[in-house]
């Protein structure tokens, strides 16, 4: 099985060992990874800004750069569900395009929904000796529709005490450029959210969204709480 590696701006620019964790872990399940280099933005900032046409031409770069890709695989719900969810909105109306989009669709998952879904995997051999907590981002639960994947892989993970987050489904308040132009509000989530994380006394908070983990943990270490983050590809690539 071949996959091409979407690997996201907020990974590219912030995390870039995301990127081979997500390799790693694909490759020991027999999955052929390629990387191609003409790939940019799904589009999702300029989309959240109301750029519409600016955001179709970054779609059909996207479209264009992975056309040739048997799976595209992403590390981040929200970009995911920005592809799944909008890029059907953005080609209304241009029948070229708009069947182009549902190709890409077919083919592109999440990076938890790709191995539990489509490879059929739940245990990927990870051994993790910590006590951890999970938030679930809001694009990849709600707009993407993933929600047990991450659950189901992480409850595999040897030595991993998986303790439940309080009002997890609540959101972090990243949304984006929502922190930016709402950063009051933002920030008064982030703390209600970060609350919530210490309560459980975890070692390391877990997610499936860089978004939302530099959110959280940039608020907990201005809180001086020493609660690591790590992404959901990141604690699979432990202990093999």
């Amino acid at each position: 099985m071949k996959a091409s590696l979407f690997i996201t701006c907020l990974a590219d620019h912030l995390f870039p060992d995301l990127g081979d964790s997500v390799v790693n872990v694909l490759t020991r399940l027999g999955v052929d990874i390629d990387f191609p280099l003409g790939q940019t933005c799904c589009g999702q900032p300029s989309f959240n800004s109301g750029y519409k046409k600016e955001t179709i031409e970054v779609a059909k770069h996207m479209i264009s750069v992975f056309e040739n890709s048997e799976y595209v695989v992403l590390p981040s719900g929200s970009c995911s569900g920005m592809i799944h969810h909008y890029y059907p909105y953005l080609f209304e109306g241009d029948a070229k395009w708009a069947s182009k989009a549902e190709n890409l669709i077919s083919r592109t998952y999440e990076f938890s929904q790709f191995i539990v879904n489509v490879l059929k995997v739940e245990d990927v051999g990870a051994k993790l000796e910590k006590r951890a907590t999970y938030h679930p981002s809001c694009h990849m639960s709600r707009i993407l529709g993933v929600k047990d994947e991450p659950l189901r892989l992480l409850k595999k993970v040897k030595n991993l005490k998986l303790i439940d987050l309080p009002y997890a489904n609540d959101c972090c308040g990243f949304g984006g450029t929502f922190s930016v132009k709402m950063g009051d509000i933002s920030a008064a989530m982030v703390n209600e959210k970060a609350r919530h994380v210490v309560s459980t006394e975890a070692d390391v908070l877990i997610g499936s969204d860089m978004g939302c983990l530099m959110n959280i943990g940039g608020c907990l270490n201005h809180q001086v709480k020493d609660i690591p983050i790590m992404h959901l590809a990141q604690v699979l690539d432990q202990g093999v």
